[in-house]
């Protein structure tokens, strides 16, 4: 157990020595030292700055290539098993937020967490009537310790910065990961969007959105029935016929919620993921969920339509429309690079590569700096809110490269796309 720091000087301090000891360790060749260095204190501060160790555990092209297979190795810890909060302290927790002793609102609980991340962690527990739920409880302190991140400059760039956030309206941008990391807190919103998500995927056999257990669950403690599978590495041992049909069923998940829900989920992480039999997921965590508008929505619609048709001229002209860009460089290099985004797409059947997934991180990275030679007269931001679809993408690919199969993704998304001309339902 580890005591939080919460106060935003301390956190911040944390950060810079970590910054000091992980460049003298590479500097010496010492990359598995500086790994675990990061794994151990980014674990510690938990919040935000746990989350961009969580993407660096499994999104490629945000680590060196040369330094990856350290940084993945003792990252990955992050997903699930960051370091825990006292027993004592959680069951405080969850008998304050449910104003009740914890033999009253449980059969059995085990002290023991069955995962434990950035925000909260989430234990295994019976009801009285005797199913079996996962209780989701904040750390203790966390509030204050994701409130000293968010206002710490330095962080919010390095969450921003490895996600092409140089190209983006800085003040805008920053307030769109506030709200979201802010809204992270809120488990009474997270239940309410878990409900919206299990209505929208509850004809789908391949997809399991865990029951919400209302009268169990509140601000800062949420439960839900208890669901298992694989973990993320289990599943990528697999033969090729499981991962082809988990990779078809990740697609639709994402997907289906952009285009027929208008939302998303902002934190793709493959820990959030429990492969089970015959193609089935079943998906937890929806603490950070991207609302995209009905324009929006109808817009990359029209963006999905032109990529299934393989119809370039179309699809160019909705990238444009999507990104509000001006004619010139920027729209071009923006085209050229979308092309490139939606070739699953574009070219399906394919197959999704770590090389691949990588190059699209650089490539967003290199565009943000020749972005800044460009002239005002074609210069254009991105909409704020693509930064955190810009992190679905990233995280999405990286965890379909992983899985290593060739997919038909356009027969996939055609089975669920509503026509081009199709109403906003939901």
């Amino acid at each position: 157990m580890v005591k939080l720091p919460a106060g935003r000087l301390g956190r911040l301090a944390r950060l810079a020595s970590l910054g000091v000891r992980t460049t003298a360790s590479l500097a010496v060749g010492a990359k598995d030292s500086a790994a675990d260095e990061a794994a151990e204190v980014l674990g510690t501060l938990r919040g935000l700055a746990a989350k961009i160790g969580q993407m660096g555990s499994y999104v490629d092209g945000l680590v060196p290539e040369g330094q990856q297979a350290s940084y993945e190795r003792s990252l990955k810890v992050l997903r699930a098993q960051a370091p825990r909060s006292a027993p004592g302290e959680i069951r405080r927790t969850v008998e304050e937020e449910l104003k009740a002793p914890m033999d009253q609102l449980f059969a059995s609980w085990d002290d023991v967490p069955i995962a434990s991340a950035s925000i909260g962690q989430v234990h295994r527990a019976v009801m009285p009537d005797g199913q079996v739920v996962a209780v989701k409880v904040q750390h203790a302190s966390i509030r204050q310790a994701v409130e000293s991140d968010l206002a710490n400059a330095s962080v919010l760039e390095s969450f921003a910065g490895v996600l092409g956030g140089r190209r983006f309206d800085s003040k805008a941008l920053f307030e769109v990961v506030r709200k979201r990391f802010r809204e992270e807190l809120d488990y009474e919103l997270e239940a309410d969007r878990l409900v919206r998500f299990a209505r929208i995927h509850a004809e789908d056999p391949k997809i399991r959105v865990p029951a919400l257990v209302r009268e169990r669950s509140s601000a800062s403690v949420l439960t839900t029935h208890y669901v298992s599978g694989l973990g993320f590495d289990e599943a990528c041992a697999e033969p090729v016929a499981a991962r082809t049909a988990w990779a078809e069923t990740l697609w639709r998940y994402v997907f289906k919620g952009n285009l027929c829900l208008g939302m998303f989920n902002a934190d793709p992480h493959p820990g959030n993921y429990f492969f089970q039999p015959d193609g089935c997921i079943a998906f937890v965590d929806y603490g950070c969920v991207q609302v995209i508008p009905d324009e929006k929505r109808l817009q990359a619609r029209a963006l999905h339509w032109a990529a299934i048709d393989r119809d370039l001229p179309r699809f160019d002209v909705a990238v444009s429309t999507i990104l509000g860009a001006k004619p010139g460089r920027l729209d071009d290099m923006s085209r050229t690079y979308t092309r490139k985004c939606f070739q699953p797409l574009l070219a399906a059947p394919y197959r999704i590569e770590r090389r691949y997934a990588a190059s699209l991180v650089d490539e967003m990275k290199e565009m943000a700096k020749e972005a800044r030679s460009i002239d005002d007269r074609e210069f254009y931001t991105m909409p704020p809110e693509m930064l955190f679809m810009n992190r679905l993408q990233f995280g999405l690919y990286s965890v379909l490269a992983r899985l290593d199969a060739e997919v038909d993704y356009a027969t996939v998304e055609r089975a669920f796309i509503p026509a081009p001309d199709a109403p906003i339902t939901a």
